[in-house]
């Protein structure tokens, strides 16, 4: 009889227990899922800006990176290790040379592979590096909007003036 009412009082305990232990099992894997889809987010969005170093999505995706990768992970730490010799590069250097915009280059494929291994995508640095379109339309319109805002500034600075040629004076005699 004891046997029945040990079983018994088991079958009642995990009836009781069952809801608590999935419901926390369900905020468990919600709580990995925000995380994974955090951390996918600013890789999709590097992936994609990789050409448009300069634009706002792809800066604010490198700064998120020291707030969602963990240091306690190896490979999450590898990220990191990336993300801090590429954040050292550019913000020093000179960038007009060469061979500046070539190390940039391969220091960002570098942390965009780390990335893809942490997230499980089978990316090689060279599909990284190659694989991104960037029309040469939007590089000159980037190039002339960059040089009206400098000459309207300088215009608005005092450093430049406007030319301006008169055509057609009213009549004197009028």
């Amino acid at each position: 009889m004891d046997a029945v009412s040990i079983s018994d009082g088991l079958i009642i305990l995990a009836t009781l227990l069952s809801p608590v232990i999935a419901v926390q099992v369900t905020r468990h894997l919600d709580e990995r899922n925000e995380v994974r889809g955090r951390k996918l987010s600013i890789f999709k969005t590097l992936m994609a800006t990789r050409s448009y170093v300069f634009s706002w999505a792809h800066v604010e995706a490198l700064n998120r990176i020291d707030l969602e990768f963990m240091k306690s992970h190896k490979k999450e730490k590898a990220v990191v290790e990336a993300w801090k010799a590429y954040h050292d590069h550019l913000s020093h250097g000179d960038v007009t040379t060469a061979h500046w915009g070539s190390t940039r280059v391969d220091l960002m494929v570098e942390l965009l592979h780390k990335m893809a291994l942490v997230l499980d995508y089978d990316f090689d640095k060279t599909h990284i590096k190659n694989s991104s379109y960037a029309p040469q339309y939007h590089a000159d319109t980037e190039g002339q909007l960059a040089a009206i805002r400098k000459g309207l500034i300088e215009v608005l600075d005092g450093q430049r003036v406007v030319p301006m040629v008169v055509t057609n004076l009213p009549n004197q005699n009028d």
